[in-house]
């Protein structure tokens, strides 16, 4: 029997063993969700749409404790997996509220005895395997708007989340979506794989760049639906009528939060020469407020790295930067005592010869760099093979939107940051991935269009 244990990384400490899946049972669990698909799908929508309801509830109901379970197998502070846990209350509502008119048939031409008719078939079966940073978000990100246009789900946690994608999964099985219509698959990378070789009709996959290209590898020859969310490198700009205090406030958070481990985190910034000092001295006093401990405690803002493997990216980051003449203004170093720890870091006078301007992160370390004005700023931002998120920081709104409309990015922010809407598409270009979710559009992304050619005799 395969089994997977879970541990907290805050401490080292297992939490449990639970038994996986394998090649076999994947298949299995395949070929049962193909079947009950199509019943799926037959139900009415508003059927699904109550069972989706029904799991709202069950979110509220449970909320405290799903937190506490969150916490401690991924480290995230137990006041932010509060956070998340409210933040996909609007999300649902949200698929509730659009679903229905998102899938609505359409006819798009009535003349001369011919009409043209649009309407939405679900993809099918498909397969989700997602990011253990915000389980939540992104797991329903996929399963709530695959259930709702009438598909089964092939779920497969990530090993660093499990519990909660089991969670996720008994809530809405309790909310009444079958059984065999959402399976929650248990283990690492040898269960995801096996996935991938069964004959699903869809692939979406929240991760590393690295693993994003082995799974596009694995499906491209089938011309499945795939869609891959990846990391990303994203960068901010001060510009120089910005206030250096707020938006040094702004970009410590957006920067530490979670952290660091967001794909969204603000990961460069670049401030203009006029206001640079005076920005800096704001934002490392705003991170050496951020306390760093227990993830249960209520005032921790930094908690645990939920990948041991992280600490040593993190401290390959911190070594190439001092060796190219980067200036340490705070951590740089791994916590003390056992479990994940990493100080919150920041780094001045960093250029793009550093790894850690060049290559994601994902841990609470940032490096600063000074710019001459709105040009450079451009060219740096632009300065990087990810393109998931940018921002600028300015009072004039016609100089934002002129240097967001330069960058190379599927969102972009202005005087605001690290931030992700239910009502607009979620994608990057790039190695940042393909596809989207969120949005009507990422609802839609669930179906296939089918066109109507429809002639009276």
């Amino acid at each position: 029997m395969s089994t997977l244990s879970i541990h907290n990384p805050a401490n080292g400490e297992r939490i449990t063993t639970l038994e996986a899946d394998d090649a076999a049972s994947v298949a299995s669990k395949a070929a049962v969700a193909r079947a009950a698909q199509p019943l799926w799908a037959a139900r009415p929508l508003a059927e699904r749409r109550a069972c989706v309801q029904a799991f709202r509830a069950g979110v509220v109901r449970d909320l405290e404790a799903l937190a506490q379970v969150m916490t401690c197998e991924t480290g995230k502070p137990i006041k932010m997996s509060r956070n998340e846990l409210n933040g996909l209350l609007p999300r649902i509502d949200f698929f509730l509220a659009q679903a229905e008119a998102s899938i609505a048939p359409e006819t798009v031409f009535d003349e001369g005895g011919m009409r043209e008719r649009i309407e939405h078939e679900p993809l099918g079966v498909v397969a989700n395997i997602s990011a253990w940073n915000y389980p939540w978000f992104v797991g329903c990100n996929v399963i709530l708007p695959a259930l709702l246009t009438g598909n089964a789900v092939l779920y497969k946690p990530s090993e660093y989340a499990t519990l909660t994608g089991l969670e996720i999964t008994r809530l809405l099985h309790e909310a009444g979506v079958p059984k065999d219509v959402l399976f929650c698959l248990v283990g690492a990378g040898e269960v995801g794989a096996a996935l991938l070789a069964q004959p699903v009709d869809g692939v979406f996959f929240t991760g590393s760049h690295a693993t994003g290209q082995r799974i596009a590898a694995a499906v491209g020859q089938r011309f499945v639906k795939l869609q891959l969310e990846l990391g990303g490198k994203d960068p901010t700009y001060v510009c120089d009528d910005a206030d250096p205090k707020a938006a040094a406030e702004s970009l410590a958070d957006g920067a530490m939060y979670n952290t660091g481990q967001s794909c969204c985190s603000v990961e460069r910034i670049y401030v203009h020469e006029k206001i640079h000092d005076a920005f800096v001295d704001h934002f490392v006093a705003t991170v050496k407020g951020y306390r760093m401990g227990d993830p249960m405690s209520e005032d921790t803002y930094i908690g645990a790295i939920t990948r041991a493997p992280q600490l040593a990216v993190l401290q390959a980051q911190v070594a190439d930067a001092k060796a190219k003449g980067a200036r340490l203004l705070l951590g740089g170093a791994r916590g003390e005592g056992p479990g994940n720890w990493f100080q919150p870091t920041v780094f001045s006078h960093v250029n793009h010869s550093m790894e850690l301007m060049r290559e994601e992160s994902f841990g609470p370390i940032i490096g600063i760099q000074k710019v001459s004005g709105d040009d450079e700023a451009v060219r740096l931002m632009n300065d990087t093979r990810y393109g998931l998120t940018a921002g600028v920081y300015t009072p004039d709104e016609a100089r934002a939107h002129a240097l967001l409309a330069q960058v190379r990015a599927g969102s972009v922010y202005w005087n605001c940051c690290d931030r992700v809407s239910p009502r607009l598409p979620w994608s990057g270009v790039g190695d940042s991935g393909v596809g989207l979710t969120l949005s009507t559009y990422g609802i839609q992304t669930f179906t296939r269009p089918k066109a109507w050619h429809l002639r009276k005799a």
